[in-house]
């Protein structure tokens, strides 16, 4: 066997050691990587049909935010599909998941790839998977040796899965597994972060889930409120009813009531059937009002009756219905100052904000900018139907550095539309998101970085200086042509070029068609 058994041994012990679990699968990948003498290495945690990076080591940094469905990666379905070892052929016509992920390699056309799948009771739970640039690299290792690892990887990741159920039933429950089991996962729902803020946020988020209290959800425009309701409705009590959404800001004064309560027919010109409020549609559920902020003083008054005592009535109607709903409320509007200036009544403040949660802005969620690039970028992959997108070095260092002053709605729609650019000036189904297909503004930047964005060569030292050159020419021509009104001909003659080779140029670097 040319692993020892003496290195296997080492790696067990360093997996006993009292580090946290994202310590120990991180020093787990890196310890097998530096064994197996390979170029990258992952763990993967398997879920809802898809799998989850838990450590990467000799990847992009945005693979941790990535999830790759099994049915987009033909080579991680194959992997989940499989009892033991996959070893794929060097030249395996199946698209590798890693494709423009190794920093410094744009593509893995011809390399050697090893999956293992991981195994808990005979259910799989993760994976491992080994990629090299030489194409021979594994085969000096047998079937058996890299089974082994994957055993000690198996049992690492079962024992931090124990931990971390053990550690959610030490929290006040209602049944919540089999709530778990009766959701429907959606990707779009998932909340992305490793920050402390973040994590914090999911703390709360599972402390007050399984409660009745009624919760106040603030943070700034675009920080994902409707998202941390979504959670804690999934993880309540009521998770087997579906959560009812009213936006508060979009109310007419004239239609509110009725939304909110209901009326019967021929309570109004135009009532002509009976309609069902939304505290009707939400009762024994949750009734989730967004942008709770805006209702009028008048509504506020009807809103604390029915929050108080579970009585309503219907416009139009003298006999009242009792109902069982749980508020989630949400605002981007200070309403403390609300209530001070007599904008909000302060006796629905208390009544809404019984546990509040705080979302925090981008900005503050450091090293969560990287984590949420990889996952929208794979998501708008698979919209767009390419095989491989990406983020060159420079790139992901500059979304690092702006402040995102719309958050993750605004850095969601900045990636989709540099992706469509992409895509239309490339004309093919590997595409590379360049930063100046951004186009975001550079005040909005952290002053400490403002100057290595602005910079007029500050190509990454991880790329070498082929592709320093590249990216330096894709800059200066396309920072030319906005100069020029995206005229071609007055920019080529700005940068003393013939105007076809100018074409010819920016086609070769993947900029038009």
């Amino acid at each position: 066997m040319n692993l020892s058994i003496q290195s296997l041994a080492n790696i067990a012990i360093e997996l006993q050691h009292g580090l946290s679990g994202q310590d120990r699968f991180q020093r787990l990948i890196s310890s097998v990587r530096e064994l197996l003498q390979c170029d990258a290495s992952a763990l993967l945690r398997y879920e809802n049909q898809q799998f989850r990076p838990l450590a990467i080591d000799g990847l992009s940094p945005d693979v941790l935010g990535r999830r790759f469905a099994l049915s987009a990666h033909p080579r991680l379905e194959a992997i989940a599909r499989a009892g033991n070892v996959v070893r794929f052929p060097a030249d395996s016509h199946l698209p590798d998941p890693y494709d423009g992920l190794i920093p410094g390699h744009d593509e893995l056309k011809v390399h050697a790839c090893v999956g293992l799948p991981l195994f808990a009771d005979q259910e799989l739970i993760g994976a491992l998977t080994f990629d090299s640039l030489n194409p021979a690299q594994f085969d000096v290792f047998s079937d058996e040796e890299l089974w082994l690892i994957g055993a000690l990887a198996s049992s690492a990741l079962n024992n931090a899965l124990l931990v971390s159920m053990l550690e959610k039933q030490a929290l006040p429950t209602s049944g919540e597994a089999d709530l778990r089991k009766q959701s429907v996962y959606r990707a779009d729902e998932e909340m992305v972060g490793l920050s402390k803020p973040m994590q914090q946020l999911q703390h709360e988020i599972n402390v007050v889930a399984s409660s009745d209290l009624n919760v106040l959800i603030t943070g700034e425009t675009g920080v994902g409120k409707e998202l941390v309701a979504n959670a804690v409705h999934r993880l309540s009590p009521r998770a087997a009813k579906p959560m009812v959404y009213l936006n508060c800001a979009a109310l007419p004064e004239s239609v509110a009531e009725s939304e909110l309560f209901g009326h019967v027919k021929g309570a109004f010109t135009g009532a002509i059937h009976n309609r069902t409020g939304k505290f009707e549609m939400a009762d024994n559920s949750t009734l989730f009002l967004d942008e709770i902020g805006e209702l009028s003083l008048v509504l506020q008054a009807k809103l604390l009756r029915v929050i108080q005592y579970g009585d309503l009535q219907r416009v139009g109607e003298d006999s009242t219905k009792r109902v069982n709903v749980r508020i989630l409320a949400a605002t981007n509007c200070d309403l403390k100052q609300a209530v001070v200036e007599g904008r909000f009544r302060v006796d629905l403040f208390h009544r809404l904000s019984v546990f509040p949660l705080y979302v925090p802005p981008l900005r503050d969620r450091k090293g969560d900018v990287v984590l949420l690039a990889g996952f929208f970028v794979e998501q708008i992959r698979n919209k767009l139907g390419l095989t491989q997108l990406s983020l060159p070095p420079d790139t992901l260092a500059m979304l690092e550095s702006y402040n995102w002053p719309g958050n993750v709605r605004e850095m969601r729609h900045a990636i989709e539309r540099a992706a469509v650019l992409a895509r239309a000036a490339q004309n093919q189904s590997e595409v590379l998101l360049y930063r100046y297909l951004f186009n975001l503004p550079i005040s909005e930047c952290k002053e400490e970085t403002k100057s290595s964005v602005t910079a007029t060569v500050d190509a990454p030292l991880s790329l070498n200086l082929q592709q320093a050159t590249q990216d330096f020419q894709r800059r200066t021509i396309a920072k030319t042509l906005q100069d020029n009104q995206m005229n071609w001909s007055a920019s080529a003659r700005a940068l003393g070029l013939d105007v076809g080779n100018l074409h010819r140029l920016a086609k070769r670097l993947g900029m038009k068609a």
